[in-house]
């Protein structure tokens, strides 16, 4: 899977467009990013929920792992393009992409006084 084809089927999903984020073209909703893809091109990040994030790398390891640290145990997830199948990223790029389509959790007061 090349760089520019990552592109495309990321473009190709409803309201997506790319904006530039650190040294990353990210696709992103209106809402939030849902996938990033490197200079060298030879991975991706996909921003999963955590259950779907642990089914996609449970089912395919040879191409999906959780990111280390932190950012991974909040569902970002690595994917790399020269192991995963078209069909299988677009997918995943489709998962990633409802999530960030899906309207923000408020914080209920509870939850921001014990955190």
């Amino acid at each position: 899977m090349s760089g520019q084809r990552f592109r495309e089927l990321a473009l190709s999903l409803e309201g997506a467009y790319e904006v530039e984020h650190f040294d990353r073209a990210a696709f992103r909703t209106k809402r939030r990013i849902f996938a990033t893809l490197p200079p060298d091109a030879a991975s991706a990040n996909l921003m999963f929920d955590a259950d779907t994030q642990e089914a996609i790398c449970e089912a395919l390891p040879d191409s999906f792992a959780p990111v280390p640290g932190g950012w991974g145990r909040m569902g970002a997830t690595t994917v790399n393009l020269r192991t995963v199948s078209e069909r299988d990223l677009e997918r995943a790029l489709r998962d990633a992409h409802a999530r960030a389509s899906e309207p923000t959790k408020k914080k209920t007061a509870a939850k921001k006084k014990r955190g």
